[in-house]
């Protein structure tokens, strides 16, 4: 193996020459993912003046100097681009809009979360989805006013994901 397994950072051969080189083209590609941050989401092409140690995760049909490297993280370096390829459970933070971008089964999810409950404070707020709740039908007294406000309560809800619809 000539490289690790997760990020092909480069590893050093006993006796190699130059051994610089290979050392610090693994340095720049953690630079560029530990606590790993882009300037914005899939872009296809290259900014025009990125400057040094910009990042940005590449499209699925890049164009330019990102040609033939689909959604790889583009560094930016005094040496020109440097191109990671994405690890399942790859993480990012979107400087352009605060949303985290996940790499999950072969594509960069932008913005969404994934978990089973959310808890704040100790206490669980949300867990997972409800079954569905039918809207009131039948009864012996009708109050028109209330069921509608009931619709609008089960609407935001299924609109929300809560409950099914």
């Amino acid at each position: 193996m000539s490289g690790t397994a997760r990020l092909s950072l480069p590893f050093l051969s006993p006796g190699q020459a130059q051994k610089e080189i290979l050392h610090n083209e693994a340095i720049q590609a953690l630079d560029f993912l530990v606590a790993g941050a882009v300037e914005e989401g899939p872009r296809d092409a290259p900014p025009t003046s990125p400057g040094p140690g910009e990042c940005y995760v590449v499209s699925e049909a890049p164009t330019g100097a990102w040609a033939g490297k689909p959604q790889a993280v583009a560094g930016y370096t005094d040496g020109g681009w440097r191109f990671i390829a994405p690890a399942e459970g790859m993480s990012l933070y979107v400087k352009s809009n605060g949303l985290c971008a996940n790499y999950r089964a072969g594509t960069w999810e932008i913005g969404a979360l994934r978990g089973s409950l959310v808890v704040i404070d100790g206490d669980q707020v949300v867990g997972g989805r409800a079954g569905a709740i039918a809207s009131p039908v039948g009864g012996t007294r009708i109050d028109d006013e209330a069921r509608a406000t009931i619709d609008l309560i089960l609407a935001a809800l299924r609109h929300h994901g809560l409950i099914a619809p």
